[in-house]
């Protein structure tokens, strides 16, 4: 999957690899392979990588060990991460225990109303690993037009639909070309 994002990213600015391995002072036999998932890079590679092509390096770090699946690259998931951008916060409001099953949580975000009832609950806190690809009926945190919500992820054939859980809520219809973006995946709930 990094490899996969770093060629995306590298395509998507129209960076040669000859450019990319001459600033990163990478080879670019090295680059290839890392491209086809081949090798992992380094932590100091991948953070040379990111410098070259002026990404944060996070994002991608938390795709280290991330492997696509056929059904998540049959949609192209890779063009709906979030690689260029960070979570801003505007309050911390407190620190919170991490459960040893999820472990891998990047951070826990309180939920803000019922629409995942009774999956999560209004008030107790999701914990989210930012930039999981995410599978057919995962719980994920996105960004779809300017707002922040908590969704299932539903793949259809024609276009992707974000679900709330609660009855009453209408699915949220996204094509291919709309822009949406998923931020991480709910690893689950400080209430189970």
């Amino acid at each position: 999957m990094l490899g996969k994002l770093i060629a995306k990213i590298r395509k998507d600015k129209k960076i040669s690899k000859a450019l990319l391995a001459r600033e990163a002072h990478i080879d670019t036999g090295h680059i290839s392979h890392i491209e086809k998932g081949d090798r992992t890079p380094s932590h100091k590679s991948l953070k040379k990588i990111c410098d070259c092509l002026e990404i944060p390096y996070q994002p991608l770090m938390y795709t280290y060990d991330k492997e696509f699946t056929q059904e998540q690259l049959d949609y192209n998931i890779e063009n709906k991460i979030c690689y260029d951008k960070i979570l801003a916060v505007n309050r911390i409001d407190t620190l919170i225990q991490c459960p040893k099953e999820m472990s891998s949580a990047s951070f826990a975000i309180r939920v803000p109303d019922d629409s995942m009832e009774p999956v999560l609950t209004a008030g107790s806190y999701a914990f989210v690993e930012l930039n999981t690809p995410l599978n057919n009926r995962d719980i994920g945190l996105f960004s779809y037009k300017n707002e922040y919500i908590l969704r299932r992820l539903i793949i259809r054939k024609d276009n992707l639909i974000l679900r709330a859980s609660k009855d009453g809520i209408k699915d949220i219809k996204i094509s291919v070309d709309e822009p949406l973006l998923i931020l991480g995946k709910v690893l689950g709930t400080n209430d189970i």
